[in-house]
Formats: C-alpha cells, structure tokens, sequence
C-alpha cells in the first residue's frame, strides 16, 4: 500500500514536470491526477439473486435503457443512476448517447456518466464497469454549472412566495381597513339601540 501511494505520487510529480517542460495547463493535469487518485472501487449490485452470466446480460441491458444500481464497495453506499442529462425528465428520456453511457471507449469496459443531486448537492458520478466481472472504479465531481442553475430556480421560487404573501398580506390589511372604514361612516342598528337605551337610563 505505501509502495503504491509513492508510486502514484512519484508519477504525478513526473507528469508535472514534463507537463511544465511541454508548457501545458498544470491545473488541469493536477485535477485530473486528484480525481484518478480518489476513485473509489465499485459493483454493479442488481439482481444478486441471479447467476452471474445473467446479471452481466441485465447490466448491459440496464445501461442501455439509460439507468443501474451500483455501489461503492468501501463505505457500502448505494446509488440508483440514470444516464441521462439532468433537465430530461419521463418521456424524453429513451436511448442515452454515447456521452453517458460509452461502450466503445475501451474493449469490455463500459464508461457510465450519471448527473444527480446527492443529499442537497449536485453531483456528476463519472466511473466504468467492467463488463465481465461487473465491478470498477468511480467517483463524485461537483457539478457547478447544474448547481447555479438550481440555485437560481430556488431564489426564484423563494422571491415567488415572498411575493404571494406579501399580496395577501396587502390584501387583508386592505379589508380589514375597509370594514373598519364602514363601520366608522355607517354604525349597525344594533349600536344605535344600544346608544339610546344608554341615554334613556341615565334619564
């Protein structure tokens, strides 16, 4: 375990060198070398029940209808995916493009891409299976650009009931000064009978 964690950092400060000799974007080599070094192993867990050569056919079968059940082996955690995009929803969901589900990309491998919002946070899963053993690497990336869009629909959606309430509250207060107004110009029967037996009793 140390020799392998010397060994990847030792090729991480390699490719930054000759990264910084070829003038390239450091930045970016860096991202890429953190988010290999954090993938978490990972299995396909559907149909358990089953016989191994038919959960491979399930699987493949499963990513090609754009979802699966996978889970990370370390921590246990369950994910239920879909592959495709994050504003596509029921009916405009049916065959996901090689974008989010690539099996060409590598022999016996398939590479899954899965936008999702994960305990309040949007997320993008990114991982591969492979196709014979049913398990691989993966790992959770920040998704920056979904989450300023949902931010926007919460502000909108807060400002959307402040307004809602504010109008009803204009609008009660606009009664309530309206009955208090007509009671004012024009007093109930019921008030004039009981101002007049009030004058006759003190007679």
């Amino acid at each position: 375990m140390k020799f392998s964690f010397k060994l990847t950092i030792f090729l991480l400060f390699l490719n930054l060198f000759f990264c910084f000799i070829l003038k390239k974007n450091i930045v970016s080599l860096i991202i890429q070398n953190i988010i290999c070094f954090l993938s978490f192993q990972i299995k396909y867990t559907g149909f358990r029940d089953r016989p191994h050569e038919e959960r491979q056919a399930r699987f493949q079968n499963a990513c090609r209808d754009g979802r699966s059940e996978v889970a990370f082996v370390a921590t246990g955690t369950n994910l239920s995916l879909q592959f495709f995009p994050a504003n596509l929803h029921g009916d405009q969901r049916q065959v996901p493009t090689r974008e989010y589900v690539d099996f060409e990309r590598e022999t016996g491998k398939v590479y899954l891409k899965a936008p999702m919002i994960l305990n309040g946070v949007c997320v993008i899963w990114r991982g591969w299976i492979d196709l014979q053993r049913l398990d691989g690497m993966g790992y959770l990336e920040y998704d920056q650009e979904r989450a300023q869009h949902e931010d926007a629909l919460a502000q909108a959606a807060f400002e959307e009931a402040r307004r809602r309430t504010r109008d009803f509250e204009d609008r009660d207060r606009s009664h309530r000064e309206d009955l208090e107004s007509r009671r004012q110009q024009d007093p109930s029967p019921g008030s004039n009978m009981a101002n007049a037996d009030m004058e006759h009793k003190m007679r």
